[in-house]
């Protein structure tokens, strides 16, 4: 097999430190796409609220547990979403859509306390199964969560400080309409992602390879698997005894 590589003249910088001497900061426009957690809770009131993090992403798969990072505002403060999750325990995931990318848009406006994007943007509530928190019911796919933890990495302020907060899945729900054959059908989701700048890209392609030469072992943890996975502790275990 050959391979060809294109070598590159490299620019450098150290953030904080050396400037980079481009228009805009590239920093995040490296890291992409980078999938959005369209975070919604409920605070202690009981007022919903719905915003988009675009740090956001699994963690592990058995059991699974999400995390999204907010920075704080441009005031020092700490975002409503991290707030009721730390206060009820509970947070949804949604899925980010195509279809819903306006809708995705205005929830990201920083409105007073106790403001509820699903009005804003004209959005439907649905009851969770197993949380007291709304889910966006045009998303074909959400993740009920119970909040696990908060790490706080300090920054510069005002906005430099993040809070990285943990949850478990405890329950997903998946529209049929956008399964094929079983699989989760990326064409039929369109799921959109943050890029830099204020740049969006949506998915619509995608291309499958298998690494060369690996254990089924290691593939099903791969697939994420958690039946498999616990089919092989239950194996080791087994062999450990005789």
């Amino acid at each position: 097999m050959f391979f060809l590589f294109f070598h590159y003249t490299n620019m450098f910088y150290e953030p904080g430190v050396t400037e980079h001497n481009l228009p805009h900061d590239p920093f995040k426009a490296c890291v992409i796409p980078r999938p959005i957690g369209w975070i919604s809770t409920k605070n202690k009131s009981g007022q919903c609220n719905l915003a988009p993090y675009s740090q956001f992403n699994n963690l592990t798969f058995d059991p699974p547990y999400v995390m999204f990072s907010s920075n704080q505002t441009a005031t020092g403060v700490r975002k409503d979403t991290v707030v009721n999750a730390e206060e009820t325990g509970k947070f949804v995931w949604n899925l980010a859509t195509w279809d819903l990318r306006e809708a995705v848009n205005i929830s990201a406006q920083q409105t007073p306390y106790g403001t509820d994007e699903f009005e804003l943007c004209n959005i439907t509530k649905e009851q969770a199964t197993l949380v007291d928190v709304p889910m966006v019911k045009e998303s074909p796919v959400k993740f009920e969560c119970e909040y696990h933890t908060t790490i706080r990495l300090p920054g510069n302020p005002p906005m430099g400080t993040v809070d990285i907060v943990i949850g478990k899945v405890i329950g997903v729900h998946i529209a049929e309409e956008v399964l094929t054959d079983g699989l989760l059908d990326i064409k039929k989701t369109q799921p959109i992602a943050r890029c830099g700048y204020y740049q969006y890209t949506v998915v619509r392609d995608t291309f499958e390879m298998i690494i060369p030469n690996m254990s089924a072992d290691v593939l099903y943890g791969l697939e994420g698997s958690a039946a498999r996975n616990r089919q092989k502790n239950k194996e080791n275990e087994e062999s450990s005894s005789n």
